[in-house]
């Protein structure tokens, strides 16, 4: 394992160091009114394998900073054991991506387990104060791992992107006298 020129004290941990899977079996407390798995406890479910691979890699804690993006591709019913397969694609000086699959099997039968969703979150690793803390380089293990790193900066430029683009058009919205501000606060 080596160190980045940005981070020289922190040797950088491979993708297989924090990886891991979090299962659970749905029951009726998980249902929406349609009968299927509420998408909010597949959230949770994704939420919480993510902080722990975030915390594993970093060394310590790590709170979710955003959730790039949530795809629910089947859905999820009761009885269905969800396996969340979450590892570290990418890190910056404090931050790191997490991807996440959701995949779903019967409880009761042997057929193989089906995707049902797909999530990407930013978290931050935070010290003792709640500030920024910096995190070991993530080392990529395998082609796909590779993939997904590169995947990873694509969407990081992407939201910083969008970030930048929204502050541009708030000040220039400002600057023409508009208080938008001012209009949420009256709705």
């Amino acid at each position: 394992m080596t160190a980045q020129p940005d981070r020289p004290d922190l040797p950088g941990k491979p993708t297989s160091a924090s990886r891991t899977t979090l299962s659970h079996i749905m029951t009726g407390s998980d249902t929406n009114l349609l009968g299927t798995v509420h998408g909010g406890v597949i959230m949770k479910l994704v939420d919480d394998a993510a902080g722990a691979v975030a915390g594993r890699h970093s060394g310590g804690p790590a709170v979710t900073a955003s959730m790039d993006e949530m795809v629910f591709l089947e859905p999820v019913r009761v009885g269905d054991l969800v396996h969340v397969r979450a590892q570290v694609n990418w890190t910056g000086r404090s931050s790191m991506e997490v991807g996440v699959r959701v995949m779903a099997e019967r409880w009761n039968e042997s057929t193989p387990a089906t995707q049902v969703g797909t999530a990407y979150l930013v978290f931050a690793a935070v010290d003792a104060d709640g500030r920024p803390r910096p995190v070991p380089p993530v080392i990529p293990e395998t082609e796909r791992d590779r993939r997904r790193y590169q995947e990873a900066q694509i969407r990081r430029t992407h939201r910083l992107a969008r970030r930048r683009a929204i502050k541009e058009l708030r000040e220039k919205r400002a600057a023409e006298g508009f208080d938008d501000t001012r209009e949420a606060r009256e709705n």
